[in-house]
């Protein structure tokens, strides 16, 4: 499996020929979604989720499905009939050769006066875990953990403390474009030295394989 880091929190995972992606939101790049045969979004969010582009890569492949929290799949299921799936919880699946399972059920808490939206974080061929914006933790094993390290619902001690207790082999950045080039060194080091597991950083369409 191959991974290449989009933009914020989209990943774009490559195997056997086809593609899965994950999170193609407004703070991704207009064409994240394209040329996907299978896409996962974990919440309603406009950073992860983004309409337009969801739209543009179903319509671009007339194969290409969506498996997605309930309240996103209401928005796109009449005008994709079939290809859109609602999923929650411990649901199972396969999406363009992938297997994936389905953990978490909830946000994590911005502030309390917030209500909290349905939340849903992918573990992929038993291997790689994109929780989407909660520190879900999966009852199986990771092997490469997409890391949310900055965003308004988390500090960096409870981003050191979830790969911590996740124990994954390694730890890759994702939620990263609230968090400006002149900080990253700071979070770089602390959940290297602190983490209990080798962490990366990608950049923007670089890759790596898993």
């Amino acid at each position: 499996m191959n991974l290449t880091k989009r933009l914020h929190s989209c990943v774009q995972l490559e195997k056997d020929g086809r593609t899965l992606v994950i999170d193609p939101g407004a703070f991704s790049e207009a064409d994240a979604g394209l040329g996907a045969d299978a896409l996962l979004v974990t919440h309603e969010h406009p950073d992860h989720f983004e309409e337009g582009r969801i739209r543009a890569a179903l319509d671009a492949n007339p194969a290409a499905q969506l498996w997605t929290a309930r309240s996103v799949a209401e928005k796109l299921s009449a005008a994709y009939p079939g290809r859109v799936h609602a999923v929650g919880h411990g649901d199972a699946f396969e999406a363009a050769g992938f297997e994936v399972r389905v953990h978490g059920e909830l946000h994590a808490v911005i502030h309390p006066d917030i209500p909290r939206v349905a939340n849903v974080g992918f573990l992929v061929d038993a291997s790689l875990f994109h929780p989407g914006d909660a520190l879900t933790v999966p009852d199986a094993p990771v092997d490469t953990l997409m890391l949310p390290v900055h965003a308004p619902w988390n500090k960096v001690a409870e981003v050191i403390d979830y790969v911590r207790e996740v124990k994954p082999r390694q730890a890759i950045d994702i939620h990263d474009a609230y968090l400006a080039d002149i900080a990253r060194p700071i979070y770089d080091t602390a959940l290297a030295n602190l983490g209990g597991a080798p962490h990366r950083r990608l950049g923007a369409g670089e890759s790596a394989a898993l």
